[in-house]
């Protein structure tokens, strides 16, 4: 069964949640897509019973503090596993050139100790991706795109799913025109979703490059996504996110799905919308 573990679901203001960040789970392994903005992040894999020794594959989509800070502490508790032997193989960081730098230098600004450090392109490799490369991950094809984010270079993703299916990531920005094409007709499209429509002029998405609910289920319509998952929001009000967020849904026909953390999504045919 193909599953997707939600492990944060809030922008970088977030308090009353973490910071948008998932894996997809592939037998016993895991490809994790982000990482939050701190610890917090062991916290949240411990309660959902994902070991780091399961995690061999990294992708960092850009490096804003709320997605790139929890990666250092995820690379820094693999290479402390790795010292004890206690970690099989190679962590595998996936990340525009920039990025890697940067990460790179964070580590080595981080660690605790040189022993770490030379774990650093010896077992932790930075695997570079470019606009439109292809990459096979856990049996999953990947294509990576540029965002085309004026604020920082981003990257998102279109995978095929090994088991079926077809899911695009849109990093934390709306997708661009010319990247529509990655996400047409997809089976599942994850979009962020900074605040409800009625709350814009409150929490203002349109000047920071980001949507609002009522913006991205529009736009899965018009591109013919089976499932929109919407995350990435403002947590003023979480015990009502579920149903106000919902009530955007518009003409979008599909299944709407607004996760809490902690949330396991199974990666399963469309059923009826919500």
């Amino acid at each position: 069964m193909q599953q997707l573990y939600v492990f944060g679901t809030g922008n970088a203001q977030a308090v009353n949640c973490y910071n948008t960040c998932f894996a997809l789970r592939a037998d016993d392994d895991y490809l994790m897509v982000d990482a939050g903005g701190g610890n917090g992040i062991l916290r949240i894999l411990r309660e959902m019973d994902v070991p780091l020794t399961s995690i061999h594959h990294l992708v960092v989509s850009h490096a804003h503090t709320d997605h790139v800070l929890g990666v250092i502490w995820v690379m820094r508790m693999i290479a402390q596993a790795m010292k004890k032997d206690n970690y099989a193989g190679t962590l595998h960081v996936y990340c525009h050139r920039e990025l890697a730098q940067q990460l790179h230098t964070l580590c080595e600004i981080t660690f605790p100790t040189p022993k770490l450090c030379r774990l650093l392109d010896d077992r932790i490799v930075f695997e570079i991706v470019a606009d439109g490369e292809n990459s096979t991950i856990l049996g999953h094809e990947l294509t990576f795109f540029d965002l085309g984010s004026v604020k920082m270079k981003q990257f998102g993703f279109r995978i095929h799913l090994r088991e079926g299916g077809t899911l695009c990531f849109a990093g934390d920005e709306p997708l661009g025109e010319k990247n529509r094409r990655y996400a047409e007709g997809a089976d599942w499209l994850l979009h962020e979703a900074f605040c409800c429509y009625e709350d814009r002029e409150i929490f203002r998405p349109y000047e920071i490059s980001h949507s609002t609910a009522k913006d991205a289920c529009a736009l899965a319509q018009s591109l013919g996504v089976r499932q929109l998952v919407l995350w990435h929001t403002e947590d003023n009000d979480l015990p009502h996110r579920k149903a106000r967020y919902g009530a955007e849904r518009g003409g979008y026909d599909g299944v709407l799905i607004i996760p809490d953390d902690g949330e396991i999504l199974d990666l399963t045919p469309a059923q009826e919308p919500v």
